[in-house]
């Protein structure tokens, strides 16, 4: 058994999941990586704002130590404290909201805070950005207020940022491999030699090499795939047991029936012995009556001489009968009989030169109707024997008739469709209603016992039938019965 692999093209199995995964952790990374990114960045900034809260106090808590200790150092003090990595500004207000010292960017900018002096810590915008005002009070009804950079730094939240980023995508892609390395040992690489093996057992193997690794899953369907391919096979053999047993039938079918064919015909000779013989008879007592003649002494020469000629003449027509009747009862080569045309008229003729001698057919007119090159897809002696048949049941149905007028048509024209018809009709006494249904039933017959086996017409349909046409009785005619035969045309 040869069966074809058919495959169809598009992603498979591992291809398809590996995609889907894909897709659910993209699906899921993104709003996690965006939602990671900005909670790092908020807490990067409250962790920036609180740094600078606690060095604002710082350096207003040192400011105002150094004012109430040493007033002459206040101008230092809030110096060093200005500049890169310090305050922005810085700012000592006494009671009446007038700055005593101050120092730093932005100073145009800086407001006394509001009396009575709170400490505080105020979140601004500024030209450099976000900053935080500190304000502490001090003893003497003085504050200090400490202007520092709250912005947060947006290179070192791009690297986290970053490296938050590599970290999702080195473990995605780990994730990836590991699903793509687990797929191929647990489904994919199973359901693989599942199929090889079972392309295997298709293309004519006998055993079913499961795999043994691979998922419970897979291992339940490869045990359903072996007891399926065990009943198929199983159901293959018993099949090709019947097709064996089948064909063995089909030939003893066809040797019987080739039996059968042979049997009608020898049938039909034995019908047509009698004519035959008083055909050759008549030829036979002539010749021996011209024989006695011509030993006559008293015979003259130019008497024996036409007597050799009429001797000569009954002996040929001797010779074409028993010829005619030797090439009907001939058998037929069997690859001819397949391949074989038959030309109609040729046929019709040589079925009524056989009948001719037959007692029956010299009170019966017998008139021909043909189309001329007619011919169809049968063996000639197959098709001589279903006429002669036919026409014989037609002679045997006359004879019993008490018609004056006893009449055969013989008929044959192109219908159509490739096919051919021929028409075997008489005027005798027809078909039976209650015989008709099965006319060409074996063993059925309207004759007397012994004067027929009830097989030509039977034996005559399967013939028909084999060439791919019909034959049945026209039930329209009414005077008499009409036999028909389709045949493809040649």
């Amino acid at each position: 058994m040869n069966t074809e692999r058919r495959t169809r093209s598009g992603p498979g199995l591992r291809l398809q999941i590996l995609l889907a995964l894909a897709g659910v952790i993209l699906f899921a990374y993104f709003p996690l990586f965006f939602a990671i990114a900005q909670v790092t960045r908020g807490t990067s900034l409250a962790y920036r704002e609180d740094a600078a809260r606690s060095l604002g106090r710082a350096v207003a808590a040192h400011v105002a130590d150094t004012h109430r200790t040493d007033a002459s150092a206040l101008e230092r003090t809030i110096a060093s404290h200005v500049g890169e990595g310090g305050a922005l500004a810085v700012a000592v207000f006494g009671p009446d909201g007038e700055p005593i010292a101050r120092q730093g960017h932005e100073l145009s900018t800086l407001r006394a805070p509001s009396r009575p002096y709170q400490e505080a810590a105020t979140r601004t915008m500024a030209a450099s950005g976000r900053v935080i005002d500190v304000i502490l009070a001090s003893d003497g009804g003085t504050a200090v207020l400490v202007r520092v950079h709250a912005e947060d730094d947006p290179g070192r939240t791009a690297q986290l940022v970053r490296g938050i980023a590599l970290y999702m995508f080195v473990f995605a892609l780990g994730l990836l491999v590991f699903a793509y390395i687990a797929l191929t040992r647990a489904i994919v690489r199973p359901i693989e030699e599942l199929g090889r093996a079972a392309d295997r057992v298709a293309s004519g193997g006998r055993d079913l090499d499961l795999p043994s690794a691979g998922a419970r899953e897979i291992a339940e369907l490869g045990s359903s795939v072996r007891s399926m391919t065990a009943r198929l096979l199983k159901e293959e053999q018993a099949l090709r047991a019947k097709v064996d047993e089948l064909t063995a039938t089909t030939k003893r079918l066809s040797e019987t029936r080739e039996q059968l064919e042979g049997s009608e015909r020898m049938a039909s000779i034995g019908r047509l012995a009698a004519g035959v013989a008083h055909e050759i008879g008549n030829p036979i007592a002539a010749i021996m009556g011209m024989h006695d003649l011509i030993e006559d002494a008293e015979t003259s020469d130019d008497v024996r001489a036409d007597f050799l000629k009429r001797m000569r003449k009954e002996t040929e027509r001797i010779h074409v009968v028993v010829r005619d009747l030797l090439d009907y009862a001939r058998p037929e080569d069997g690859l001819m009989s397949v391949r074989a045309v038959a030309s109609v008229s040729e046929i019709a003729d040589d079925a009524l030169s056989l009948l001719r001698p037959q007692r029956d057919f010299k009170s019966i007119d017998v008139r021909v109707e043909m189309e001329p090159n007619l011919r169809v897809r049968l063996s000639p002696q197959r098709l001589t024997q279903v006429l002669l048949n036919l026409l014989l049941n037609a002679g045997a149905a006359l004879s019993s008739s008490n018609r004056e007028q006893r009449t055969i048509v013989l008929r044959a024209r192109s219908a159509g469709d490739a096919k051919v018809r021929i028409e075997v009709e008489d005027n005798g006494p027809g078909v039976g209603e209650d015989i008709a249904p099965r006319i060409f039933d074996p063993f059925v017959t309207t004759k007397d016992v012994g004067a027929g086996t009830g097989l030509g017409l039977a034996v005559c349909r399967g013939i028909i039938e084999g060439a791919s046409g019909r034959l049945f009785v026209d039930t329209e005619h009414s005077a008499g019965a009409r036999f028909v035969v389709e045949l493809p045309s040649a």
